[in-house]
Parts: structure tokens; C-alpha cells; sequence
């Protein structure tokens, strides 16, 4: 059975901004202050943090018989944020695909995640679950480049491990979040094929992986982004 390989998470928390109050000691100079704008607004005001993702995961009772954890690709940003970065590389690193953090293909990071990931002891079939939230429209953004890495400048690949081609097969898929697009990798090599679904869900985006079953994973990728699109939407 096919294994994709975890990508590792690099947790840069960083601390909130400190918003600074102007005081007067005139009452000219207040009504100034008053008047002035304000440039001390907290950009990640309203947004999921990682530990708030983390409760909308599913659960392990959702995984089937014979999954269990796995504690190095647990994780989760906590209860503060990490700064955004944007990193746009000349041509993407199509094996990104293959790991858990596959979302992470488009270059963008938001400011809060959780993730979890598990694995079947007896095939070795893999289900992997995250959570992104962005500022602003960026989510949206993430979700239309993933697509179009996706769509063409990853449409085949060599994969690392068997040295085999990779077949990409993006489509949108109309009912999960706000917006979704379905991944499928297939290789003549593996025995089962990989699904992947990103679904936006207003700032966030939800990202899973499944080798689960012989339909390359598609039922389980399907329903488990569904469920924690309906945690996102019950925790707003």
C-alpha cells in the first residue's frame, strides 16, 4: 500500500500586537486623540485560533477500526498566532502532494492551524486532517492556486519513492464549505490511489488526505471534510 510521506509543521508562534492608547493631557490633545485613527487594530481579531481548530477535528471515534493517532503529526498553533508568509517559488514542488500538510503547495501560511493524522496498523492506509486560518480574503486565494498547481503545473510528477509517474486529476466539488476543489493521485505502481479535498469555510480552509479504501480514498476524504466543515460552521 502506497504511504505518503508526512511533511513536517513548523510551529512560528508569535506573540499578539500590542495595541497602544494614546492619552492627552489637555483636553485639546484628547479630543485629538479621539479624532485620530487608529493604527493599533488586531488584524487576526475574530479568527480561529489553533486551539480552537483543534476542537473542530474529528475525533478519533470517526476514524475507522484499526486506525490510531499519530502523535509526530498531531499538532496545533495554540492560542496565539503565527505570523502569515507568502513565498511563491518559480515552479512548485509537486511531491508536496503526497504529505499532510499538501495544502502548504500554494506557499502561503496563515496565522493559526491544528492537524492530525492517522494511520491503519495493519495496511498502512493514511488519513490526515488540517485546519488553516488566514486573514482576510487569502483563503480564497490559497484555494484558487492549489487548484491551478494542481490543473497544470502539477498535472504529472515523479513520485520519490517508486520513481513511477504520478497522475493529477483536480475538479471542483459543489457542497462541501463555501467552496472545494477534490484532488486525485493515481500511479500505476501503488495499490490504492490518494484523494485530497480543500474546502473553504469563510477564513479557513480545511485540507485531508485519504488512501482509506479502494476508491483511492475519495469516500473517506469526502465525508470527513464534510464533518469538519460542519464543526467550523458550528464553532463560528
Amino acid at each position: 500500500m502506497h504511504l505518503p510521506f508526512r511533511a513536517a509543521r513548523v510551529l512560528a508562534v508569535a506573540a499578539l500586537p500590542l495595541a497602544l492608547a494614546a492619552c492627552g493631557s489637555s483636553g485639546t490633545s484628547a479630543a485629538k486623540a479621539t479624532a485620530s485613527p487608529s493604527h493599533s487594530a488586531d488584524p487576526n481579531a475574530g479568527l480561529f485560533t489553533g486551539a480552537q481548530l483543534k476542537k473542530a477535528l474529528a475525533p478519533a471515534s470517526f476514524f475507522p477500526a484499526g486506525f490510531a493517532s499519530d502523535p509526530g503529526a498531531t499538532r496545533d498553533s495554540g492560542d496565539t498566532y503565527q505570523p502569515p508568509a507568502a513565498k511563491s517559488p518559480a515552479k512548485p514542488d509537486c511531491t508536496r502532494l503526497e504529505g499532510t500538510s499538501w495544502i502548504d503547495i500554494a506557499g502561503v501560511t496563515g496565522v493559526s492551524f491544528a492537524q492530525g493524522d492517522y494511520v491503519s496498523k495493519n495496511t498502512s492506509e493514511e488519513i490526515a486532517q488540517q485546519i488553516d486560518t488566514y486573514r482576510g480574503t487569502t483563503a480564497a486565494r490559497v484555494l484558487k492556486d492549489v487548484t491551478r498547481i494542481a490543473a497544470t503545473a502539477c498535472g504529472t510528477f515523479t513520485d520519490p519513492q517508486t520513481h513511477s509517474k504520478v497522475k493529477v486529476a483536480a475538479r471542483a466539488t459543489p457542497g462541501l464549505g463555501d467552496e472545494a476543489v477534490t484532488i486525485t493521485l493515481t500511479d500505476p505502481s501503488w495499490e490504492n490511489g490518494t484523494t485530497l479535498v480543500a474546502a473553504r469555510v469563510g477564513t479557513s480552509l480545511v485540507s485531508v488526505l485519504s488512501t482509506d479504501g479502494h476508491d483511492n480514498g475519495a469516500a473517506t476524504a469526502t465525508k470527513l471534510t464534510r464533518r469538519i466543515a460542519a464543526s467550523l460552521r458550528r464553532t463560528a
